[in-house]
């Protein structure tokens, strides 16, 4: 890794923090964690992109136990007819019926498990509507034209209650010039 930019190297477990190059749409300022990534391609969900949707009017019975904010994300521009379940695991021996430790402490769920089998192993649950996918090929070319920044995620940054900060503090906490580009305005043509 240089200057938080990858080429080929395998981003599972981590993070794609949107350069400004990426200015417009659901991947403008985005924080995407990265679920699965190998020869086939890549899959993982905008962290920082709440619609403000109740969860019950989707998935009855889940929004009661979502963690703050209480809202639907959208995690991404793929299949937004269907929702996702990450949620937040101590340990392997922790992950609850339905689930699917993915890396690290992170699990996907089966929304159709019920929630109260669920929530009583976890430490946190978010539901994405959609996901965010890249072909074979796909990603890698992305991080060559220099679109994403690739750095390590936290157990933190899953479950953040200020998503409409996430990319603005991923970015200062790293220890290059990268965390000078959390000040890039949003509208260049205002600088």
């Amino acid at each position: 890794m240089q200057n938080g930019t990858v080429t080929a190297e395998r981003t599972t477990g981590r993070l794609l923090v949107s350069t400004p190059r990426l200015d417009d749409g659901i991947f403008h300022r985005s924080v995407v964690l990265i679920l699965q990534h190998d020869d086939g391609g890549a899959q993982g969900v905008v962290l920082n992109k709440p619609l403000g949707a109740d969860v019950d009017a989707v998935l009855p019975g889940w929004g009661e136990h979502i963690t703050s904010p209480q809202t639907l994300f959208q995690g991404g521009p793929v299949q937004l007819d269907s929702a996702l379940g990450l949620v937040t695991v101590s340990g392997l021996d922790e992950v609850p019926p339905g689930g699917q430790l993915l890396f690290g402490s992170v699990a996907i769920i089966d929304l159709d498990t019920p929630p109260l089998l669920v929530m009583p192993e976890v430490s946190g649950l978010r539901i994405f509507a959609g996901y965010a996918g890249w072909e074979a090929g796909q990603l890698e070319g992305e991080l060559r034209r220099g679109s994403w920044f690739v750095v390590d995620s936290r157990a933190e940054d899953l479950l953040t209650d200020e998503p409409e900060r996430l990319w603005e503090r991923v970015l200062r906490r790293q220890r290059d010039e990268l965390a000078f580009v959390a000040y890039f305005p949003s509208d260049p043509e205002l600088n």
